[in-house]
């Protein structure tokens, strides 16, 4: 039967909107996404320039349980790659959090432990590991409300939803950019870099008369992430992230395997080096924390991951996304405790500062390991940041397909779609060509990333939660939201003093 519901607006006005009203006492009210209100400045009706909310009715007070509403908001959210598709699982939860939480800073752990020591470093990284496994469950608990029944699929939109659309846009907007898009430049740089080693490798002189450039190889990379990039969606892309966890695990494996099976280094030493000055053992314990806090990425796309699932009232989404995120970050913990440890054990403070652990097995092993395994390990490491590409694109994708439905009130083309993600792999292949001297001010904009790991989700909770004050949750949450924060600004103290201490090797359109 339809009737006529009159539903306040956020504006204040009394809309009729006609809906289908159906008596079902087994039904449940479907959990629907943020108000795109919430997105939106006061000032204007124009949508977001990144990440624009699907429209939705706020809410809908409806006495009598039983009944089921069905509405239809705006299409904009089934054109879009994030949420076009609601068919993941727990199972496509865990490739995807697995492929986007293992990465290259996690190769320099036993940097830190070079300075840190065994005790420290075991325990500031077992700390670390479990504060930012925390802040994943605050966002996969937070990311729906089944008193509001709305749902926040992306990061800017929870943000937005918690803090309004001023803050979130001028204090998360660009940190969320630089996790996504500064992640694709590096997996550009590293891929790239890494297709050259292994290629080189491979064929030493023989295949090609002409060897080809750095450059060259970013390019060949870029061809490929881009081809990977055309899959239509987060769901779509489950398999290219199975693909890329399963790499990714394969080479850690081996780069901590390898040392540990060939036995340590002749004179090493255990103990943390003892530096010339106390100013500058304090700035090495601070870089050692950021290498351990910089380890663990991936939460800018948590939310995301979990806006792939379907979800109502009794199957609520964040039930098979938290299986999958404990799946995943059980193997991660797996391979990142062995990783520091054993290299530590095998290196000692003879490790690379740069590189770490994938420099390690080139410097001390590339004569006496077995040309396959050294092979093979930089084959995985390839697979793997080819692989990562696509999933930290998507929310950039997102983005880009958004401001042309919210113009156009249409589905993006398939040709158009085509364009925009050719239009972005390649403008990360000139940034790397371009400022590929970028990594080496990773401590700069990791501190600047680093609450969104840390600190942001705790104020979120506390926020939109309300916990009690003073309770053990009000005072775990201000506390870790406090430290993160703190975290984050000695960190980028401690980088600029670095870059004036030591300097910065500037070279445009050189990339080594």
């Amino acid at each position: 039967m339809s009737e006529v519901v009159e539903i306040r607006s956020f504006s204040g006005p009394v809309m009729p909107i006609r809906s289908r009203v159906t008596i079902n006492s087994n039904s449940q009210m479907p959990l629907r996404d943020t108000p795109p209100s919430l997105l939106l400045s006061s000032s204007s009706a124009t949508p977001s320039p990144f990440f624009s909310a699907v429209d939705d009715i706020e809410a809908l007070n409806i006495n009598n349980s039983n009944m089921l509403v069905e509405l239809n908001p705006r299409p904009q959210d089934a054109w879009l790659p994030i949420t076009e598709s609601r068919d993941g699982n727990a199972y496509y939860a865990a490739f995807h959090t697995l492929c986007s939480g293992i990465g290259m800073h996690g190769l320099l752990l036993p940097v830190a432990f070079t300075v840190l020591g065994w005790t420290w470093g075991i325990i500031c990284l077992t700390l670390a590991f479990l504060w930012q496994l925390y802040t994943i469950y605050l966002l996969v608990q937070l990311h729906e409300s089944a008193e509001t029944g709305m749902r926040c699929s992306r990061y800017l939109q929870l943000c937005s939803a918690t803090f309004g659309q001023k803050i979130a846009q001028s204090m998360f907007l660009f940190p969320i950019i630089d996790l996504s898009a500064g992640t694709c430049m590096l997996l550009t740089i590293v891929g790239g870099s890494d297709m050259s080693t292994f290629f080189g490798t491979l064929c030493d002189t023989i295949c090609i008369s002409r060897p080809l450039t750095t450059a060259d190889w970013y390019l060949v990379f870029t061809c490929g992430t881009v081809i990977l990039s055309q899959l239509p969606n987060l769901n779509s892309i489950a398999c290219v992230s199975l693909m890329g966890a399963i790499s990714s695990v394969s080479y850690y494996t081996l780069l901590w395997a390898v040392p540990v099976t060939e036995g340590r280094l002749p004179n090493i030493s255990d103990p943390p080096m003892p530096e010339n000055t106390q100013n500058s053992a304090v700035l090495d314990v601070v870089n050692a924390l950021g290498i351990i806090a910089f380890a663990f990425r991936g939460h800018n796309l948590i939310l995301e991951i979990q806006a792939t699932m379907p979800s109502n009232e009794k199957f609520p989404s964040h039930v098979p996304m938290w299986k999958g995120v404990k799946s995943a970050y059980s193997i991660i913990a797996v391979c990142l405790f062995p990783l520091a440890i054993g290299g530590y054990w095998a290196y000692g403070h003879m490790i690379p500062k740069e590189g770490g652990m994938l420099v390690a097995l080139y410097m001390f092993h590339g004569s006496d390991a077995s040309r396959f395994v050294i092979e093979l390990t930089s084959l995985l490491l390839l697979i793997s940041t080819a692989c990562s590409f696509p999933i930290y694109a998507m929310p950039i994708f997102d983005g880009m397909e958004s401001l042309y439905t919210s113009r156009t009130n249409k589905p993006c083309p398939w040709w158009l779609r085509g364009i925009f993600r050719i239009m972005f792999g390649f403008l990360c292949f000139f940034l790397a060509v371009a400022i590929s001297f970028y990594g080496t001010l990773g401590s700069l904009g990791g501190g600047f990333s680093l609450p969104l790991t840390l600190a942001v989700p705790c104020f979120m909770w506390i926020k939109i939660k309300k916990p009690e004050v003073y309770s053990p949750m009000w005072w775990l949450n201000w506390g870790l939201g406090l430290l993160g924060m703190a975290l984050s600004g000695i960190l980028i103290v401690a980088g600029v003093f670095a870059v004036m201490k030591t300097g910065i090797e500037v070279k445009f359109f050189k990339p080594r």
